[in-house]
């Protein structure tokens, strides 16, 4: 079974300090806040896309396809994106090729995403995740490493191969 190239590259170049892209729109600033101390607090590099101030008047998917193309494009090794509930940011993120994103509203969710799937993007609800378990999530996407096992690869390879048919 081969090793997908995304893969390859994250498993061959993976560290305990990573750089992470951060986004959010008006729904998810507050909590987006937290996650950029916490990552700091944590010692890793923080790329923050925005929003930059408090704006009731911008659209999540602007923050999410910029995270996630970042992510795509090699440029961080992960990326979190926060708006009201995560849906429509995590919708948004996997628009573009090469980003997997997932909602997690609790610690196993976001390893297991991670470990078995590869997600590369954790999207949290700003307006539905308290601060202390969004800390806990976050911890727990960051520490996961993917699996490589063959059967996790396989159907890694599938939806790379949806991609493709997509034109992702």
């Amino acid at each position: 079974m081969r090793l997908p190239e995304q893969v390859q590259h994250y498993l061959l170049g993976h560290n305990k300090t990573m750089k992470i892209a951060i986004g959010a729109d008006h729904a998810g600033f507050e909590l987006k806040q937290v996650v950029s101390q916490e990552l700091d607090k944590l010692g890793h590099e923080v790329i923050d896309l925005g929003a930059h101030t408090f704006d009731p008047l911008d659209d999540y998917p602007d923050f999410a396809i910029n995270v996630a193309r970042c992510v795509s494009n090699r440029e961080v090794d992960r990326g979190v994106v926060v708006c009201g509930s995560g849906i429509g940011a995590c919708i948004a993120a996997n628009k573009v090729k090469g980003a997997r994103a997932a909602m997690a509203f609790e610690t196993y969710t976001a390893h297991q995403g991670v470990e078995h799937d590869d997600v590369n993007i954790l999207v949290l609800g700003g307006r539905v995740t308290g601060v202390e378990v969004a800390k806990e999530i976050l911890k727990s996407f960051l520490a996961a490493e993917f699996s490589g096992e063959e059967r996790h690869i396989r159907r890694l390879n599938k939806v790379l191969e949806l991609e493709q048919e997509a034109g992702l």
